[in-house]
């Protein structure tokens, strides 16, 4: 396991216990800048575990993790923000009878003169909303009236865009619950981020898996089962790998 200048995050030993439950077993991974890395593997694997250590939802019972080669301790979801990840989870954590602009800015207005500044917040999410190529009708749209793709690009654009720009963003199963057309504008999205930022990408389909990434890592019980690259093994070896039967 190396921490050298081309990897934006390193994992070295990770173990996590609930009880007498091993959620990971002495984890260890590279993550490198600019890459969109996938993390592979069935239910109980520890995907959840792992990424909410990451985030700072969790602390690990044991091992390190670095960031950029130096060591750091995240304690809490403040800690990873400071550090300049983010994650975007499943649920969204959207505002549904908010319209678009108060969804990106929640929590980050931009204020003058101890006022709002809503012109400059509705400029801002013209751009961003460009950047992520998304139509809506109007900014003043409630965001459950929008489809799935369209919720999944405002969370995606709100963590990336808005406030400080992230280094690593956690993408947790975004496409989950959307159409093949919807899902397929999703991995896309996350194909461009990675060329501005590191990305890990959880997904449960494997064709999203090989269209966006180039490497991945593969849990199976808590272990890492592989780290591979994904043009040098087909599905069926992953596959193999996420049920224990071989590990690379």
């Amino acid at each position: 396991m190396s921490a050298n200048g081309n990897n934006l995050l390193s994992l070295k030993n990770i173990s996590k216990s609930f009880g007498g439950i091993h959620a990971l077993n002495d984890v260890s991974f590279d993550i490198k800048k600019n890459e969109v890395l996938a993390l592979l593997g069935d239910n109980g694997a520890g995907k959840s575990t792992l990424i909410k250590i990451i985030s700072g939802a969790y602390q690990q019972d044991k091992g390190d993790i670095y960031l950029e080669g130096k060591k750091v301790r995240i304690k809490e979801p403040e800690d990873a923000k400071k550090l300049g990840i983010k994650t975007v989870y499943q649920d969204m954590a959207l505002f549904g009878i908010l319209d678009v602009t108060q969804n990106f800015f929640a929590g980050d207005e931009y204020t003058e003169f101890g006022f709002l500044n809503k012109k400059k917040m509705d400029e801002k999410s013209v751009e961003v909303l460009d950047k992520l190529n998304v139509q809506v009708k109007s900014l003043r749209q409630e965001v459950r009236s929008l489809s799935g793709g369209q919720q999944h690009a405002i969370a995606i654009g709100r963590c990336v865009y808005i406030g400080k720009k992230p280094k690593l963003v956690i993408m947790d199963e975004p496409a989950t619950g959307l159409g093949v057309e919807e899902s397929r504008k999703v991995v896309e999205l996350i194909k461009e981020l990675g060329k501005e930022i590191t990305v890990i990408f959880i997904t449960h389909t494997m064709d999203y898996a090989f269209e966006a990434c180039e490497r991945a890592i593969i849990l199976h019980s808590g272990n890492v089962a592989g780290t591979v690259k994904l043009s040098e093994v087909t599905e069926d070896e992953i596959v193999a790998m996420m049920m224990g039967r071989i590990k690379v």
